[in-house]
């Protein structure tokens, strides 16, 4: 077995037995399934009911993707921990004991990381559609609707990558804190707010979570752009937490 191996299948031991990350990775399952099920139920009875508080821009295909735009907090928490923990709790000295050269431990890191994120969002993307267009009963669509199979890549792409840059600013600030400070009210809200207003809404396009959206937009013509935009954010975001993973003091 190389080195390289013996190094991610001990980060794969690692992620199944420290509790507080591996919770935060399943966690995704539960959340994205269940906000599937109340986005279609909710849609049903506002169609069915012709309410008045029913997205103008509604359309069952992007229902069936709204629901892992929730989900992602887990994930990104996710990102975040299988990280910051190690640092923490002074687990990486002992890792580094048993891979000394940090580029390879680190490289073995974040393949488990982006191999877990991947792992996890292909089967739940999957059932979070089909769950949204069972709750939207005669308004569902199916899964290989115009531009739905693209989207459901689209969306496994823009997990992963967001789940690379949790833990890419998380290497950097060696930490949970600032990182989880920073990106969960910012995924959960900041963008948002920041996109209606004036002197931020042409900036706000090119956070990575906004940007990294297209992916997942059913029909959207900016996809390409946008994962150009959320990769630059994860590979800065990687190089830099190498950086200063490379220049602790162990």
């Amino acid at each position: 077995m190389s080195e390289t191996t013996a190094a991610i299948r001990a980060e794969f031991t690692k992620l199944r037995g420290v509790s507080g990350t591996f919770v935060a990775l399943m966690l995704f399952v539960p959340v994205s399934v269940l906000i599937a099920a109340l986005g279609g139920w909710s849609a049903k009875g506002a169609i069915e009911s012709d309410s008045p508080g029913l997205r103008s821009d509604f359309t069952p295909e992007q229902a069936g993707l709204d629901g892992i735009l929730y989900g992602q907090l887990a994930l990104i928490v996710f990102g975040v921990l299988i990280v910051s923990s190690e640092y923490t709790s002074g687990m990486m000295r002992v890792s580094l004991l048993a891979v000394p050269r940090r580029g390879r431990l680190y490289a073995a890191k974040m393949a488990v990381t982006a191999a877990a994120a991947a792992a996890v969002a292909i089967p739940v993307i999957v059932v979070s559609y089909l769950v949204t267009q069972f709750a939207l009963g005669p308004h569902g669509v199916s899964i290989d609707a115009s531009g739905v199979p693209r989207a459901l890549a689209g969306a496994v792409v823009y997990l992963t990558l967001m789940s690379l840059f949790a833990a890419g600013t998380a290497a950097m600030a060696r930490s949970a804190v600032v990182p989880l400070a920073v990106l969960i009210p910012t995924v959960l809200a900041g963008s948002q707010i920041l996109s209606v207003v004036g002197a931020t809404k042409e900036v706000v396009r090119y956070l990575p979570d906004r940007a990294g959206t297209q992916l997942l937009t059913v029909g959207s013509q900016d996809a390409y752009t946008g994962f150009a935009v959320l990769l630059v954010w994860t590979v800065a975001a990687l190089v830099l937490g190498y950086l200063r993973h490379r220049r602790w003091d162990a």
